[in-house]
C-alpha cells in the first residue's frame, strides 16, 4: 500500500531556519498550511511548532486548527469568501483577505450577530490578475471599509506568482508599501500589515532587496520543500524532504515496449505513437500501487533511482520502466519519491494513501 511520510525533525528543522531569517529582520510571519488539507494529524506538527498564526484557503482546514491549536493561536482565511460561507468564516477565521466590498459588507453583518469583530487584508492588484483591488480604487474602496463597524483593518496584501507567473520584484513591492502609506495619511488610520510576503519573495529578504515596508509573510513552500522557488533549486540550510512518498511494488514483467494490437485513445483520453525501432524489444515494467487518482506522474521525482522512467497510469496503477532491473526489484518492495508542491496536494487530498508521521 503507498503511503506518505512526514518528518517531524526536518519540519522543525525548516521552522528554526525561517524563524530565524525573519526575527533577523524583524518580520512576522504565519505558515499556511493548505498543502496539508486539514488532515488533522498533519496540521498537529505545524501547530505544535509553536507559530502563532496559521493560514489556510479552506474553512474546513481553519475549523481543524482552531479545534486543536491553542486559544493566541491567530487563524487567516487566504482568499475572498463565498458568500455562503460568511458565517463559518467568521466562526473560525480570526481575519481573511478580501477585495469585494459587497463581500466585506457581508462579514461585518456576520461578525455583528456572533459578537465579533473580524480582522480584514484588503488585497491589492499588483499585475498577476489574481484577486485584489486595482490601485485607481484604492481610496474609495478604503473610504468605505472603514466606515463598517464589527471589523478592522488589519492590513493591506498582494499575491505574486500565483496565476500568470509574474515575479516579485523591489519596484511591485515598495509600490505596495507605498499604497500603504497612502491610506495612512489620507485617513489617519494605522495599518499595521503589509503582507507581500510569500515563499517566492525570500530570496529577495536573503539578498537584501525586500524593501523595508513589507512586514509579514505568509510561508508554504518553502517550509515543506526547502525550495528557492526563484531559482528552481534548493535552499541551502534546509532540509528539502521533508515529505516523501513510498509506493509498492504490485507486479515486475519483462514485457515488450510497444503494446499489439490496434490503438485508440486511452481512457485517460491519450493515444501513443509507435516507434518502430522498439519492434521485438523487451524492458522490464513495474506496476505501482496508486494511479492518476492519487497523482500525476509529473509530479513525481524517483531520487534513489534516477533511471525509472514513466510509462503512463491508469486511474490505480502506475507503470514505469525499470530497464533490466539492475537493482534487483521485486514485489513487495517500496519506491521512493520526491513530491513537486502539486503532487502533495493531491496525495494529502486522497482518502486512499496513509499518512505517517516520522521523527
Amino acid at each position: 500500500m503507498a503511503y506518505v511520510t512526514f518528518s517531524r525533525g526536518k519540519l522543525r528543522h525548516n521552522y528554526r531556519f525561517l524563524k530565524n531569517l525573519f526575527e533577523q529582520h524583524k518580520i512576522d510571519w504565519s505558515i499556511v498550511t493548505k498543502l496539508l488539507c486539514g488532515q488533522e494529524l498533519l496540521v498537529q506538527e505545524v501547530i505544535d511548532l509553536g507559530i502563532k498564526e496559521i493560514c489556510d484557503a479552506r474553512i474546513s482546514n481553519l475549523k481543524v486548527v482552531k479545534e486543536n491549536a491553542p486559544e493566541d493561536v491567530q487563524t487567516v482565511y487566504i482568499k475572498p469568501p463565498a458568500g455562503e460561507s460568511i458565517p463559518d468564516l467568521v466562526k473560525y477565521a480570526d481575519a481573511s483577505f478580501n477585495s469585494e466590498f459587497d463581500t466585506i459588507q457581508a462579514i461585518s453583518e456576520e461578525a455583528g450577530k456572533q459578537g465579533k469583530v473580524h480582522k480584514i487584508i484588503i488585497m491589492i492588484e499588483l499585475g498577476d490578475l489574481r484577486e485584489g483591488i486595482m490601485g485607481e480604487e484604492l481610496i474609495d474602496f478604503y473610504g468605505s471599509v472603514f466606515k463598517l463597524p464589527n471589523i478592522t483593518v488589519t492590513g493591506i496584501g498582494a499575491n505574486l506568482n500565483c496565476l500568470h507567473g509574474v515575479m516579485p520584484s523591489t519596484d511591485k513591492l515598495i509600490q505596495l508599501s507605498l499604497y500603504k502609506q497612502l491610506v495612512e495619511a489620507k485617513f489617519g488610520r494605522k495599518i499595521p500589515w503589509v503582507t507581500g510576503g510569500t515563499s517566492v519573495v525570500i530570496p529577495l529578504l536573503q539578498t537584501h532587496q525586500l524593501p523595508m515596508g513589507i512586514n509579514h509573510f505568509r510561508v508554504g513552500e518553502t517550509l515543506y520543500f526547502g525550495t528557492d522557488i526563484v531559482h528552481h533549486g534548493p535552499m541551502e540550510g534546509m532540509e528539502q524532504d521533508v515529505i516523501t512518498l513510498y509506493a509498492q511494488i504490485i507486479e515486475i514483467n519483462e514485457k515488450p515496449m510497444l503494446p499489439i494490437g490496434e490503438l485508440e485513445a486511452n481512457p485517460q483520453g491519450e493515444t501513443f505513437e509507435i516507434d518502430e525501432s522498439l519492434y521485438g524489444k523487451t524492458t522490464h515494467r513495474a506496476i505501482l500501487d496508486l494511479g492518476s487518482l492519487d497523482i500525476s506522474s509529473d509530479y513525481l521525482i524517483p531520487f534513489k533511482d534516477q533511471a525509472i522512467e514513466f510509462v503512463g497510469a491508469s486511474s490505480d496503477m502506475l507503470v514505469i520502466d525499470i530497464h533490466d532491473n539492475e537493482r534487483g526489484y521485486k514485489v513487495g518492495d517500496f519506491i521512493p519519491f520526491h513530491l513537486k508542491y502539486m503532487g502533495a496536494l493531491t496525495l494529502f487530498n486522497s482518502d486512499y494513501i496513509e499518512k505517517r508521521v516520522i521523527d
